[in-house]
């Protein structure tokens, strides 16, 4: 059995980070995508330290899908460099009926379908 794992990325939208959201999944890479609400981030970039508004997103998928919906993000995220991190669900401590909900929701996916999606 797969195990859960968070996917946390940030977007320079809202519109942006539901439309890949909602596509992810719709392909069954993630059981549910939280699009928050917008955040301030203070980075340094090419030597200079930078601050936008973005907008964070939190994924559900498990570790056997996660590969596919990293490189699903990486294929329509519109930053040069962006932010994708992924941890494991402790299972142990977690709610076990929704760690079950997530690994129903998500299907394993077809390696070469990955990134053929037209989203803005």
């Amino acid at each position: 059995m797969a195990n859960v794992v968070i996917v946390y990325t940030t977007w320079p939208d809202a519109d942006t980070a539901e439309a890949v959201g909602a596509e992810a999944v719709a392909e069954q890479l993630a059981a549910c995508a939280n699009v928050e609400a917008p955040i301030r981030s203070i980075y340094r970039w090419q030597g200079a330290v930078e601050r936008a508004t973005e907008v964070a997103m939190t994924l559900k998928t498990t570790d056997k899908a996660a590969p596919a919906l990293t490189a699903f993000i990486l294929a329509h995220h519109p930053y040069e460099l962006l932010c994708v991190l992924a941890w494991p669900v402790d299972s142990e401590i977690s709610h076990g009926d929704y760690l079950d909900w997530v690994q129903e929701q998500v299907a394993p996916p077809a390696i070469n379908e990955i990134g053929n999606s037209e989203i803005p």
